[in-house]
């Protein structure tokens, strides 16, 4: 198969270029789980023999894969201990204007997301925004993507900021023997911050101004009927599903209350109606009330379902769709995901707007934002779907006390012991997290529960596809062609790449765009006789410089539902910050690592 030759490539170059293909093809246009795909292209790559096996197990034991696993140990001891939920609360305070108020979010959003997964800190400042808007009288869509652009710009600031930067750290190693340092990327990253906010506070009149998803879940009764049954009724003493009581025209049961204000929620199908039960319907309200008229029912004399005054022992949860989610394409009627885990899902919101039908018989899609009436302990970290639905309403902040002073210690001991080469940042890491359970920040439960298998699997992937495009030949190539096609100047070169990566990491994960372009660039500073470490520096910032489409991130996903953005808000905006960052990026990564 080497000695085929098309266009310079040989038979191995095209079957990864065809499996990378269909790979990002398939992680665009269906909703196949991205840990899915990558395994599907790694068998495919090892099948075909483009891999060997160590080369494509060598993911699962790359160092880069295994900090990230340690990391989120290390991230759960700093939440379940109050220290990033004391900030997202407290640090904001009270700016006198928008453009302070801008400022006054994203720095601090980058300050943390340097050390810990930016998905995490944004998921708790979600909440924290929404409410911090509402008090000074801004649109939380004005607010939440420079939320999630502040994210990723405070990223790519530190080694573990970001997975592209391990990954491609992890690469450099492996080529030169040489270890990056843990602050190498911090005085670019910082020079992209301050750009990126002063850029975000100079295109502030491209920010949508838009009604937030869960603004409309705020009076329930738009969406919720409550209708009594009479004592002379003529449905007492029959089942919900004998009386077609349970799935009505426009809507379906979410509660019942009896006159002892006993409360049945989920209602089964064989719960016997009693006189006195007030009948609680989400749904369209004009056809629900037509029951009045074919079952004898009355409205009830007053509300014991509203969103300020839930009954006790249940409340109201708002979860957003994330990608790969399975419900995405069903409607609730068709699964038991209410049963299993006590829910009702009581209202659907989508594009900022509620959805007038029976939620149970909504077909659910990406970004919708979803009202789940639930027990008051209910805990979303349960539930078998993992981020892919993201619970974004807000929970008590854990004590501040002992373990928030410990926690905190710990992160930074790791960090200085990296920084200062005392120890390596696997090792460092790897004692954090030990110091993380042995001091109780975090359980051994938790610890557990909080590693992401399924970005571990993205990851181990992500090292294999860099494998095969180096293995294969295709990064040699690619470099020449690149050579051809700038000559031989290196800042047109990398400006190339940089523009290509970012380019791309608009609709691929950036982890996959970093593995895919860094044998490219390696290669073509190695063939023009430069730095390779300028074009590695530079290539962290750009594939980590996603900002036109809202599934270029994790974190663009998590406040496109919420704000009730519409796909081109993002590319209004963004693609300006995309080229105004790259432009930052290739300015100061030259200065300070000279080509």
């Amino acid at each position: 198969m080497e000695t085929f030759l098309l266009f310079g490539f040989n038979a191995y170059a095209w079957i990864t270029i065809l499996t990378i293909l269909t790979m990002f093809t398939v992680l665009a246009f269906t909703k196949l789980p991205a840990d899915l795909v990558f395994m599907g292209g790694m068998t495919v790559l090892f099948v075909t023999g483009v891999l060997s096996p160590q080369e494509a197990l060598a993911g699962f034991s790359s160092e880069s894969v295994v900090t990230i696993g340690v990391l989120f140990v290390v991230i759960a001891g700093m939440t379940h201990t109050g220290v990033i939920q004391w900030i997202a609360r407290y640090v904001l305070g009270v700016p006198s204007s928008y453009p302070r108020a801008i400022v006054r979010l994203m720095l601090p959003v980058a300050a943390l997301s340097s050390f810990l997964s930016n998905t995490s800190v944004v998921a708790l400042f979600l909440n924290v925004v929404k409410l911090w808007g509402k008090k000074m009288g801004i649109a939380p869509s004005r607010l939440l993507i420079p939320l999630s652009y502040a994210s990723g710009l405070g990223g790519i600031c530190t080694i573990i900021g970001t997975p592209p930067n391990l990954i491609i750290s992890g690469f450099y190693a492996k080529d030169t023997g040489v270890a990056m340092n843990f602050f190498i990327t911090t005085l670019p990253g910082l020079f992209c911050l301050a750009v990126g906010v002063l850029s975000v506070l100079a295109l502030r009149r491209l920010l949508p101004d838009r009604k937030s998803a869960d603004e409309n879940f705020e009076s329930t009764s738009d969406y919720t009927v409550e209708l009594l049954v009479p004592a002379d009724c003529p449905v007492i003493g029959q089942t919900v599903a004998e009386a077609s009581l349970l799935n009505v025209k426009g809507g379906s049961l979410i509660e019942i209350v009896r006159f002892d204000k006993e409360i049945i929620s989920p209602v089964p199908d064989d719960e016997y109606i009693m006189g006195g039960d007030r009948l609680i319907y989400s749904g369209q309200i004009d056809e629900i009330l037509d029951l009045k008229r074919t079952h004898h029912l009355v409205n009830a004399t007053h509300s014991v379902f509203t969103y300020s005054e839930i009954e006790k022992g249940r409340k109201l949860r708002t979860a957003s769709v994330g990608a790969g989610c399975p419900l995405i394409g069903t409607r609730m009627s068709e699964t038991d995901f209410e049963q299993q885990n006590s829910l009702v899902l009581v209202a659907v919101s989508r594009m900022g707007e509620r959805i007038n039908a029976g939620p149970r018989d909504i077909k659910l899609a990406m970004s919708d934002v979803l009202l789940f009436e639930c027990p008051s302990s209910f805990k979303p970290e349960k539930l078998p779907y993992g981020n892919s639905l993201r619970f974004f309403s807000s929970e008590e902040i854990p004590n501040i006390g002992r373990g928030t002073v410990v926690s905190s210690f710990i992160m930074i001991a790791m960090i200085l012991l990296s920084t200062f080469n005392v120890l390596p940042l696997l090792h460092s890491c790897f004692l954090a997290a030990f110091a993380m359970i042995i001091t109780r920040c975090c359980s051994i439960e938790q610890a557990r529960n909080s590693i992401n298998w399924n970005v571990l699997m993205i990851f181990a992937g992500s090292v294999c596809l860099g494998t095969a495009i180096e293995k294969s030949g295709i990064a040699t190539g690619m470099a020449n062609g690149l050579l051809e096609l700038c000559g031989a100047n290196p800042l047109l070169v990398l400006a190339c790449i940089c523009l290509l990566g970012t380019f791309i990491t608009e609709f691929i994960s950036n982890t996959a765009c970093a593995a895919m372009f860094y044998p490219i660039a390696y290669h073509a500073a190695l063939t023009l006789g430069v730095n390779p470490l300028t074009f590695c520096v530079a290539l962290m910032l750009a594939v980590s410089s996603s900002f036109a489409t809202p599934i270029g991130s994790p974190t663009h996903m998590l406040v496109y539902g919420v704000g009730g953005y519409r796909f081109t808000d993002f590319f209004k905006i963004g693609i300006l910050m995309n080229f105004i960052i790259l432009a930052a990026n290739i300015f100061i990564v030259t200065r300070l690592f000279p080509l």
